[in-house]
């Protein structure tokens, strides 16, 4: 089922190609912008996206490619940065990126009390969204946003609705697929003609994703620690610009996490250890060893078996799955699995490896530095060689899927120096447009099912289970969760 799922998905997003080049590009090339082109030839994801919100019609994604597209080139939007919008307008703080809702969606925020309704400025505004939203989903690729509307505070001249149709038009046709919902807090009664209007702008699909709320219904989409004190939460969170809002990324405290005391001999012991341990990894030739060797008359001793792979793996396995950027190729590519409370493996990891002919400084950042010891969590990467990073959560602190860490990395041209103080200063001075930055999100694995990116070490130690019964069940589960239709 799932391959011919697959199979049909390949070949309308071959004919969409095909046909788009044909009947759209071809006469009228400067229509559009080529680098929309060519990544509309490169990029099945964002094929799928039009296809799934045009029911897979293929007629009907190629008019909404061919609106999207002179829109994107019209906006300029693959050339938008800080210096296309007002410095005011950003300073203002009514459009930004900040915090996630329950489901784990990034949060895009439009505080409509600080817009008012100007002819001179809308198109500076409709800049400004365009380029939170590009600036997303480069990010991103493809994950659903919550738009939260935020309407206390606001009068009649804030009503402009030029804006909130523009608003309503990106996510129906230039950016589809990304609207997890719209969240209307505090909805004057005076707009409730004005939103029936938007209803039918949205169109009947769309209108179960409008979520109105007052101070009360709000934490039903989005927890306290996320809502600012106005809407009834505890996010201490105030806007300020410079520097531009993003996921609020901070550096660690400290490498070691902040020590509490209830955990502070457990915190020692773990600092220790993590000193001592060998993170080693089956190789790609052992691995297939192990999945073709399934006669039980050939295989070693149970005992042995457990033996080995306790020695290979230790406490957890490397990550298999692989990002590959212009400077670091980081792995998972993805996500950073943790164990759950209850199998008591902690630690996760990262593995960093230098595909340039340069030193790579490299740092990693988190949403949530008070839960988090990372080791190292600013240092640097020789050409060609790899760095191993130990994330743990500190004491009985809870991972959460809405945590969320960041490599940030530079490649080191001129030899200065790779000490602490020579790392800071090269931060300092590094461009902004020379460092490379890639996101993880935090995942738990139960307790009772198998952990895809680590091997418990009471599970190793089975005298029950093969290495082969365990690396069987370790590519089993992950097959399940790559695999699986969506």
């Amino acid at each position: 089922m799932a391959e011919n799922h697959a199979q049909n998905k390949a070949k309308l997003i071959s004919e969409t190609r095909r046909r788009f080049e044909a009947e759209y590009v071809t006469d009228k090339p400067e229509k559009y912008d080529p680098r929309d082109v060519e990544r509309l030839q490169q990029d099945d994801n964002w094929v799928e996206s039009y296809l799934h919100w045009r029911h897979n019609v293929v007629d009907e994604t190629l008019k909404m490619l061919d609106e999207s597209f002179q829109w994107r080139k019209e906006f300029s939007v693959n050339d938008l940065n800080e210096s296309s919008i007002p410095r005011w307008l950003l300073e203002i703080g009514g459009i930004y990126l900040h915090g996630y809702d329950k489901e784990g969606n990034k949060l895009f925020w439009i505080r409509v009390k600080y817009h008012i309704k100007d002819q001179k400025t809308i198109l500076d505004k409709k800049k400004l969204i365009a380029f939170w939203l590009e600036r997303y989903a480069k990010r991103e690729n493809g994950k659903p946003i919550t738009v939260m509307f935020d309407l206390s505070e606001t009068g009649l001249n804030s009503i402009d609705m030029d804006f909130v149709r523009f608003i309503i038009n990106c996510f129906k046709v230039y950016y589809p697929k990304y609207l997890s919902k719209m969240v209307i807090f505090d909805m004057p009664w005076i707009m409730n003609a004005a939103f029936k209007i938007v209803k039918s702008w949205l169109g009947p699909e769309a209108v179960s994703l409008l979520k109105f709320t007052s101070k009360n219904e709000v934490q039903d989409y989005v927890s306290v620690e996320y809502l600012p004190p106005h809407m009834g939460g505890t996010d201490p969170f105030k806007y300020s610009y410079p520097p531009l809002v993003d996921d609020d990324f901070q550096t660690p405290l400290c490498e070691n996490g902040p020590i509490a005391s209830e955990d502070e001999t457990s915190s020692k012991e773990d600092i220790e250890t993590d000193g001592k341990e060998t993170l080693e990894t089956i190789s790609n030739e052992e691995q297939t060893a192990l999945l073709k060797k399934t006669n039980p008359a050939e295989s070693t001793p149970k005992t042995e078996e457990s033996e080995k792979v306790d020695s290979k793996l230790k406490t957890f396995k490397k990550p298999l799955s692989v990002f590959k950027g212009p400077l670091l190729h980081i792995s998972p590519a993805e996500e950073l699995y943790f164990g759950s409370t209850e199998s008591g493996e902690k630690k996760t990891l990262i593995v960093l490896t230098n595909v340039t002919k340069n030193i790579v400084a490299f740092k990693v950042r988190t949403t949530a530095p008070e839960k988090y010891r990372v080791k190292p969590s600013n240092s640097s990467c020789d050409p060609g060689a790899s760095v191993d990073i130990v994330v743990s959560p500190h004491g009985g602190l809870t991972v959460s899927a809405q945590d969320r860490f960041l490599i940030m990395a530079a490649e080191m041209e001129q030899p200065s120096g790779t000490g602490p103080a020579e790392l800071t200063q090269f931060w300092k001075e590094v461009p902004r447009n020379k460092v490379m930055e890639h996101r993880l999100r935090c995942h738990t694995v139960e307790s009772n099912k198998p952990n895809t990116l680590t091997l418990k070490d009471n599970a190793l130690n089975m005298s029950d289970k093969t290495s082969e019964d365990i690396y069987l069940q370790f590519a089993t589960s992950r097959c399940e969760r790559d695999c699986s239709p969506p």
